[in-house]
């Protein structure tokens, strides 16, 4: 998979901030939508904090690692995808968590099954794709395209 258009097609949906902001539920953040752990130097650094490139670049490395690896453990069928196929999981968990991507059955089996145009339906019909909005739709149309 191309890691650099993954995180091409992320920065896109994402954003990338190079300081300390708070998300959409108030959780301080930076780079390409980088949770900050307690683990982190910026944890508890005051919003406005600048952070450098190579920061962001290190964390969003550790974040697809972990994406990558939730989804080997989780869903090992995924490697016999087409690479843009990968990248829509990797995106979509990148964004939910796995544990709220494996909420999303009927797509996951229809994909598994390479039913392409009912997983991209099966993506649709759920509370994520209305929030989400064109992000979804773009995923989708790559999914009913495969």
């Amino acid at each position: 998979m191309d890691i650099d258009k993954l995180r091409e097609e992320l920065t896109f949906d994402e954003g990338c901030v190079y300081e300390i902001y708070n998300d959409h539920l108030g959780y301080p953040t930076f780079g390409i939508g980088h949770l900050i752990l307690e683990s982190d130097p910026e944890h508890g650094e005051p919003v406005g904090t600048s952070v450098s490139e190579e920061r962001v670049i290190e964390c969003f490395e550790k974040d697809i690692a972990n994406v990558f690896k939730d989804i080997d453990r989780n869903i090992p069928w995924w490697e016999g995808l087409p690479h843009d196929l990968q990248r829509v999981l990797a995106n979509m968990c990148f964004n939910l968590g796995i544990t709220r991507l494996l909420k999303f059955k009927k797509f996951l089996g229809a994909l598994q099954l390479k039913h392409y145009k009912t997983a991209a339906e099966e993506m649709m019909d759920s509370q994520w794709a209305i929030q989400v909005g064109p992000r979804a739709v773009r995923l989708r149309d790559r999914v009913k395209n495969a």
